[in-house]
Order: C-alpha cells, then sequence, then structure tokens
C-alpha cells in the first residue's frame, strides 16, 4: 500500500476553514487540534478532575465480554483504571454491515492518534469508539449501497420499524438478514475472500440480538488486536453510571439552551449556518416511553416549570423527572447537545474524533462547556480516506483525469467534453440546418394557413413539433451510433465515477467497507493499521 495526501475542500465551510487552521475560528474552541501544546495543557487540565474510572472500567469489561477478545483489549481496560490515563473517543451510529466506509476510517483515526499521542505524552492513551446507540434515526442505518448495472441502489434491510426506538432496541432477524447479506455479497462477485467473508459475516449475526450487537460484532472482530474499547450510549447498566451527570443536565437545562443559543448566535456573527435545530424552551433530555416504544424529545414548560413531549405525549413536573433520573435513569438519554456533555464527564478526553458535520456543531457548544466549568476537548478531524484501485489508477491515466479533479467534481464534465469530441461536424451542422429549414418553412405555412383558416394552427402546430422531434430523435440515434463504437472507453468514466465520487458523493459516505473485504481479504484492516497517518487534515489516497 501507498498513501498519498492532497487537500481538498470539506463538506461544509467550517470544517474546510477549520482544516485550513482559520484564525476566526479559534475564538470556538478551547484548544488548537494543530498545536502539540494543547495535549500537554489538556492532560493538566484533566489531572484536576475526577472520574469513575474503576466502574467505568468494570462496565465496559462485562460490555465487551460477548465480543472479540484480545490481550490489547484486556490491556486497555487495565489502563483506563489508572488515575493518569486519557482517551482517544469518536463515536457513531450502528450502521448495518457497519455502515459506510467512514466509520471505519473514523475507528481507525481513533486507534492511531491514541497511538500516537502515547508515545508522544509518555501517558496511556486508551481508544475508544461510542456507538450511538441511544439514536433512534433507524433510516440511517437500516440500508447499504450496491452496484448494479453500472449504478448505485440502496439496499434496505428487509424490515420494516415505525417505532422511534433507540437503535440499541432495534432486535435483527436473523435468518431474513441471513438472506439479504448473502444477497449483497453475490452482488460484490466471487472472490477468493467472499467465501472467508461471508462467513465471518454470518458468524457475527448468529451471535447478534439487536443492530449494535450486529455492529459491535464485526467491528471489535476486525479491531480487536488494535485494543480497541467500545461503549453503547443506549446500554441501560451504562445509564445507570450516568444518573447524577442526567440529574446535573435537567437542574442546568436553562443555562444549556441558553448557552448554545449565545453560541449560535456568535457563529450567525461570523457568517456561519447554524447546525443544532434548537429552540428557547428545549430541555436537550429523551425520555424513553416504554408504552409505545418511542424516545420522546422533551421541552420545558415555562408556565408549570414542568416538562413534557412536543405534542403533549408525556409530561412531568420538575422533581418528578429529577426522580426519573435518580431511580430510572436507563429512561433517559441524551440529544445532539448533551451527548458530549455526557462523554466528558464520563472519561478523561484527550482529544475527540470528529467529521466535518460534527466540528461544525462542536462549535457551538463552547458556552456550555464553560458553564459548567469544562473546556472542550480538542478536536481533531478524523481522517478522510480513499481507496484507489490498481484497475481506477489505470482508468485515470488512461482518460487523462486528474485524480483531485474526480474526488470533487467526478467524471462528468471530462465525459461530455469526450462524447462532444466525438461528434461528426458536419452531419450536426446538416441536422441543425433541416431543423432551421422546418422552422421557417412552418412560419410561411403558419402564415398562409391563418388567412386560409385559424382552427388549423392547433393541428399545423403539434404537426410541426412531430417533425422537430423526429428529426432530433434522429440526431440522438447517430450519437449513440457514435458512442457505441467507443463504449469502451466511456465505461471507464463511469467506472472510475462509481469507484471515486459515486453518485456525486465521496466514496467513503456511500459504500461499504464489505465490497473491499472481499476484494482484498480480511486482512485489509491491520494492513491499513500499519499505515502511518499524519492528522493534518489532508484527504489520504491510499493506493491499493
Amino acid at each position: 500500500m501507498e498513501m498519498l495526501n492532497l487537500s481538498l475542500p470539506a463538506p461544509n465551510r467550517f470544517a474546510t476553514d477549520y482544516l485550513a487552521g482559520s484564525p476566526d475560528l479559534q475564538s470556538f474552541f478551547h484548544y488548537n487540534f494543530t498545536d502539540e501544546n494543547s495535549y500537554i495543557h489538556r492532560l493538566d487540565e484533566l489531572k484536576n478532575r475526577s472520574f469513575m474510572r474503576n466502574e467505568l472500567a468494570d462496565h465496559i469489561q462485562f460490555f465487551m465480554s460477548r465480543y472479540a477478545k484480545s490481550g490489547k483489549i484486556t490491556g486497555n481496560i487495565d489502563k483506563l483504571r489508572k488515575e493518569n490515563s486519557v482517551a482517544v473517543i469518536g463515536g457513531q451510529q450502528a450502521g448495518i454491515l457497519t455502515g459506510p466506509l467512514y466509520t471505519i476510517h473514523k475507528v481507525i483515526s481513533i486507534i492511531k492518534l491514541a497511538e500516537q499521542k502515547e508515545a508522544e505524552l509518555g501517558v496511556p492513551v486508551v481508544p475508544v469508539f461510542w456507538i450511538a446507540g441511544e439514536d433512534h434515526d433507524y433510516q440511517e442505518v437500516n440500508h447499504v449501497y450496491v452496484m448494479k448495472d453500472n449504478k448505485q441502489e440502496k439496499w434496505i434491510y428487509p424490515e420494516r420499524n415505525l417505532e422511534k426506538k433507540m437503535i440499541s432496541e432495534v432486535c435483527i432477524n436473523r435468518d431474513l438478514c441471513y438472506s439479504w447479506v448473502e444477497e449483497i455479497m453475490e452482488t460484490y462477485g466471487e472472490t477468493k475472500h467472499t467465501k472467508e467473508v461471508l462467513a465471518f459475516a454470518l458468524e457475527s449475526l448468529k451471535k447478534a440480538e439487536s443492530f449494535v450487537d450486529f455492529f459491535a460484532m464485526i467491528i471489535m472482530e476486525l479491531f480487536k488486536d488494535s485494543g480497541l474499547l467500545i461503549v453503547d450510549s443506549g446500554n441501560k447498566e451504562l445509564r445507570r453510571l450516568e444518573k447524577e451527570y442526567f440529574i446535573n443536565q435537567i437542574k442546568n437545562h436553562r443555562e444549556v439552551t441558553n448557552g448554545v443559543l449565545g453560541q449560535q448566535e456568535r457563529t450567525i456573527s461570523a457568517g456561519f449556518a447554524n447546525m443544532i435545530d434548537i429552540n428557547e424552551n428545549a430541555a436537550n433530555i429523551f425520555f424513553y416511553d416504554e408504552k409505545v416504544n418511542e424516545r420522546i424529545l422533551l421541552q420545558f414548560d415555562p408556565q408549570s416549570g414542568g416538562f413534557s413531549g412536543k405534542n403533549g405525549e408525556v409530561s412531568f413536573t420538575y422533581d418528578a423527572l429529577v426522580e426519573i433520573a435518580n431511580e430510572y435513569p436507563e429512561k433517559l438519554s441524551n440529544n445532539v447537545v448533551t451527548r458530549p456533555l455526557m462523554q466528558e464527564w464520563l472519561f478523561p478526553t484527550l482529544a475527540f474524533i470528529g467529521g466535518p458535520g460534527e466540528i461544525a456543531y462542536w462549535a457551538e457548544l463552547k458556552l456550555v462547556f464553560e458553564h459548567f466549568g469544562l473546556k472542550m476537548p480538542p478536536l481533531v478531524p478524523r481522517l478522510n480516506i480513499t481507496l484507489l484501485e490498481r484497475s481506477i489508477e489505470s482508468d485515470l491515466e488512461e482518460l487523462n483525469l486528474d485524480l483531485k479533479e474526480v474526488l470533487i467534481s467526478g467524471t462528468s464534465g471530462h465525459e461530455l467534453k469526450f462524447i462532444d469530441s466525438l461528434k461528426d461536424r458536419e452531419v450536426e451542422e446538416l441536422f441543425e440546418n433541416v431543423k432551421t429549414m422546418l422552422a421557417d418553412q412552418y412560419k410561411v405555412i403558419r402564415e398562409k394557413s391563418n388567412g386560409i383558416d385559424p382552427v388549423l394552427m392547433p393541428m399545423l402546430q403539434k404537426n410541426e413539433s412531430i417533425l422537430i422531434k423526429q428529426v432530433e430523435f434522429m440526431e440522438d440515434k447517430i450519437v449513440e451510433a457514435i458512442c457505441s463504437k467507443h463504449d469502451h472507453i466511456l465505461r471507464k468514466f463511469t467506472r472510475v465515477e462509481n469507484a471515486l465520487r459515486p453518485g456525486g458523493s465521496p466514496q467513503e459516505r456511500v459504500w461499504n467497507p464489505f465490497y473491499y473485504l472481499n476484494k482484498y481479504g480480511l486482512d485489509l484492516i491491520p494492513e491499513l493499521l500499519k499505515l502511518h497517518y499524519e492528522f493534518d487534515g489532508t484527504h489520504k489516497i491510499i493506493k491499493m
């Protein structure tokens, strides 16, 4: 494998400026992720805080006991108990078959940054992946994209879930999923690795009870030798560790909301759009209603001083909600505002690994953290990676396409230029002359016909339109015939587009890792982990 670094714009302007190290954005954060001194200062800050290290380590040890094991995992759980240990943490929803490639890239980012910082700082640094199991957006996790007839096609897991259950609570139908996974693997084609990879996927499924389980089984088998630790934010036992923090959130709910709104005024003044949808009565906490199996976002009611669902589904007095947090914390969960806070209270976080969207919304949380006397950890952009296969690299060279340009804009513009270059200008001119002649002649005919009988005009216009369409139809057929002679080249444009910029999106946001595991084997992940990555904001091209 060979790595190439390219500077590419991020999906949003805020993240682009952040990657570029714009000084205008430093006021939104407490640390500069590119400054090595930031991590030293962060260590000093964490030394003055206390954490439930043993309780958290006990929970992780128990939670992970059903997944793949390794000496490195055991060692990292032990590290977490040490008073001087810190964590590099990042998270993602539990996508089926891990979701898109960027989930794998985020895990690699967490592991590699933890390794680097442990070597640089001389303290134990533990990699932690936070599975967002408390999320209820089923539509985000229930599908993969496959290639059918040279087009990307969305394949949805064939079991509907109309309830707003937390993903941790969504059970998986093994028999149904078995068949679905087998069909997906068939679209990838048979390779020498197919049997092993399919067996791996099905074995992971055999042990899984829920979407989170299936996700965790795969991730931990792929990354067990790296010592990765995982938590599920939807896990009831973890929620019981969080009860004091839920109470703290409830008591400070107004200050939390006002902090976000105040920080949003700053981002708007700086010329950026706000990422977090929030109103002045937001409580920033969910209640899980077991009667309807739904997660309900609570609002504060200024008149009663209590809390209720947006549509009045549930309502609580202030004291009742505090009591729920104390006695039944598993009924509560965080939203986009309070999840980073909960993570910060639980873990001694040296650095947070985030995607472009996460970085933009964290910028709106600075005042919230400060209200609790905390600082946001250094926010390190996750590694953005594109896997460049040898055959695709050959196509790029043959078509004389610039890799950076394709990653930004795709190939469609170049393909249209190529098609245009194939056209016979003389034939094209003849067709234009025919259409002009028809238009001129019909103009004369309309003038004559109008004097004879105006009723004929609609019929005449329709007749003209039919003739013009027939001429254009024949013109298109000639272009098709020319293109068919160069179909082998046009297929290369399509192949490059599908591989690097499918449907106008980055590769890592569309294609599933199992396509590449099927092609290159389960050793692909260890090979990717062997590479040295610089967290410098550049896009990593990994030549396969």
